[in-house]
């Protein structure tokens, strides 16, 4: 792990949502932490008081004495705080101008306004969390789903990181043995050290190759599905947008053409989190405002993970519904025929080119066909998911990326045993994949790495 590092300056920074509300906090971190809050703070002695405590009194200008709020304020002293640094939290009324009276306040007795992300930087600076907790938490403050949200707790727990840390056990320990063998080869053989490095490749190859399985999964937990509501104009597509969010959030009319805009909306599926995007029906138009609203239509498909393609079924097919059927044909896609409580006009048998298993049948007005719609979409991208809650996951591109570099790596350490290449050729390969592995947990990142990962994070965390 990265070396501990125990002096900084002190930070602050609002920790909480802006806006109005019970209870705002600002949060100090550093070694004088302490001492900076006390000199904005009337009340209890905070360098006298035992950690983990929440003491009652008020902040107050230091300048005219002014009182500027009653506050309660925790104090929590290193290390068994978030950042292994002292660490004081304000924790003042809520309100725009009274929280951030109280933070120009503690900056004004010494404090630095925080970067983005510095106070869990600091976590993993001083060795408390690793590179996938410290991502962890940015999961869990975005998680939209339960099944998210638990995925995010595991990985904060550690779950990935003791995996990874143990694939680089092995990977260490038969490196040790290559290089006992090659500054003593009267000791070791050089048949008995291939054989380890082969059994030990192809051990730790087996286990990324189940991580990476779950990678699919794991990244739509994280990110979303995105899922383009699309047909032409009239057919049921805001209907289905409201009726999956529960709440009129399209508005919808018998005039065709409503829609003029893309609208974007999450929405909890079984656990999954989508993000449809309900697009303007798709027709030949010379309305300069539907037109864009129809390309912007188009660019939806081409972007969307899944496609849900609502047809008219009291209506022959039209040129346009071939148009858009042809146009998702090689996108994961379900075509709903829609407005089953009218007459039939379009049957399953009527669409030729479209295999049977993609279809279903729906009334927005009668709501039929909802659940078999929400079990279609969850076994079409989410097979595996189910099984999130009892297995390590790997949820971002980052991790992704280099758990298919450490594959690579692998894969050419077996490639070149079986091509006969020499041991310490060989071991070239099998120490890339030790230090990619490190990458993902902080162990061996660079600090433009690191620098990069944590700018992406919100201000006070």
């Amino acid at each position: 792990m990265v070396s501990t590092i125990t002096e900084y300056d002190t930070i602050a920074a609002i920790s909480t949502p802006p806006g109005e509300g019970a209870i705002s906090i600002v949060r100090l971190s550093g070694e004088s932490a302490l001492e900076t809050a006390q000199k904005v703070f009337k009340g209890k002695d905070l360098s006298q008081v035992p950690s983990h405590t929440i003491n009652y009194g008020h902040i107050i200008d230091p300048d005219s004495q002014q009182v500027v709020d009653e506050v309660m304020v925790s104090v929590m002293r290193k290390p068994k705080t978030y950042t292994r640094e002292d660490l004081v939290e304000i924790n003042c009324h809520g309100g725009i101008v009274a929280t951030n009276r109280v933070l120009q306040l503690v900056l004004g007795a010494g404090a630095r306004m925080a970067e983005p992300g510095e106070f869990t930087k600091r976590a993993f600076l001083n060795g408390r969390i690793d590179l996938t907790q410290a991502e962890s938490v940015m999961d869990l403050i975005r998680a939209k789903t339960d099944r998210a949200m638990q995925v995010a707790v595991d990985q904060l727990d550690g779950d990935l990181h003791h995996l990874i840390t143990a694939l680089r056990q092995e990977i260490l320990e038969v490196l040790a043995q290559v290089e006992v063998n090659i500054d003593y080869p009267e000791y070791d053989t050089d048949e008995m050290t291939t054989r380890l490095l082969k059994e030990k490749a192809a051990l730790v190859l087996g286990r990324i190759d189940e991580l990476l399985a779950t990678a699919r999964s794991g990244k739509v937990l994280r990110d979303g599905l995105a899922t383009a509501i699309v047909g032409r104009p009239n057919v049921g597509k805001s209907s289905l947008l409201n009726h999956m969010l529960r709440e009129e959030k399209a508005i919808v009319t018998d005039v065709p053409g409503t829609t003029r805009d893309v609208l974007e909306e999450y929405v909890n599926v079984q656990g999954v989190p989508l993000k449809l995007v309900d697009t303007a029906g798709i027709r030949d138009t010379e309305d300069k405002v539907e037109k864009i609203g129809v390309q912007r239509s188009r660019e939806a498909i081409t972007k969307a993970d899944l496609v849900l393609l609502v047809l008219d079924a009291s209506m022959p097919l039209t040129a346009e519904d071939r148009s858009l059927i042809q146009a998702t044909a090689a996108k994961k896609r379900i075509v709903i025929l829609n407005k089953q409580d009218l007459p039939d006009a379009l049957t399953v048998a009527a669409l030729q080119d479209v295999p049977a298993e993609e279809v279903i049948a729906t009334s927005m007005r009668t709501q039929q066909g909802m659940d078999v719609l929400a079990d279609k979409i969850v076994h079409l991208f989410m097979q595996g998911i189910d099984n999130s809650q009892s297995q390590v996951m790997v949820t971002n591109a980052r991790q992704i990326g280099l758990l298919q570099q450490t594959k690579t790596s692998l894969q050419s350490v077996l490639a070149g045993i079986e091509a006969g290449m020499p041991i310490d050729l060989v071991q070239i390969d099998m120490t890339a994949a030790w230090d990619k592995l490190g990458e993902i947990t902080g162990d061996a990142a660079p600090d433009e790495l690191i620098t990069q990962l944590f700018s992406q994070f919100c201000l006070g965390k």
